[in-house]
């Protein structure tokens, strides 16, 4: 190997020595940054799996005290998925309201359902369920203020209900009316709207009938 040839690698391995001295701590930096971040995403997704897991029994735990009217397990179980996954919550306390109805507890299921937090998807359910409830408790004024932009044939039944107990028969049919409309002539829900507007003194739309 010439002399110039030995030069030239000598000076090569020091500029890369150099180099080294000039950027190793950037270059251990980044390396440590970058496993940190790997190690950091990994503790994360494990740590995800391990919430969800124990969301999904918290909420079975739930479901099972609702069915088997062990409501205070189910109430400590919706409590818990209150801070460990709302849509779980929302579900979860859904049943529970329902298993308290069943057992006679109307005012436990209405704050059980105030209790939740439900997204877009799921808030007009938690809303008519709260506003049925609300009516049966004399709370129509609730109820209405609950169902103010909900146009689905349920919801103005139930506002029609609310508007009839307070005194508002010409609003009741109006809120009828529209529910009918909006159904099928075949729906199983139209006959007893039919019969909600009858009694508060309205008329059955021609393309109604009274089948």
């Amino acid at each position: 190997m010439a002399i110039d040839d030995l030069l030239d690698e000598h000076e090569q391995s020091e500029r890369v020595r150099g180099w080294l001295r000039n950027n190793g701590a950037g270059l251990i930096g980044g390396v440590a940054l970058g496993l940190a971040v790997i190690l950091g995403w990994q503790w994360w997704q494990k740590d995800q799996a391990r919430k969800n897991e124990q969301a999904h029994l918290d909420y079975q735990a739930a479901l099972e005290g609702a069915t088997g009217n062990d409501l205070k397990k189910a109430q400590a179980a919706v409590a818990k998925l209150s801070t460990e996954d709302e849509v779980y919550a929302d579900l979860a306390g859904l049943q529970l309201a329902k298993a308290q109805v069943q057992a006679g507890e109307r005012d436990a299921a209405i704050a059980t359902l105030r209790g939740l937090t439900p997204d877009a998807s799921l808030k007009p359910v938690v809303d008519l369920r709260l506003a049925r409830l609300l009516n049966d408790a004399g709370k129509h004024a609730e109820a209405l203020a609950l169902l103010a932009k909900s146009d689905d044939p349920s919801s103005l039944e139930a506002r029609g209900d609310a508007l009839l107990a307070t005194g508002k028969a010409k609003e009741a049919q109006d809120a009828y009316t529209k529910a009918l409309a909006t159904l099928d002539v075949a729906s199983p829900q139209r006959r007893l709207i039919e019969i909600k507007l009858v009694s508060a003194g309205g008329t059955l739309p021609k393309t109604g009938g009274t089948a």
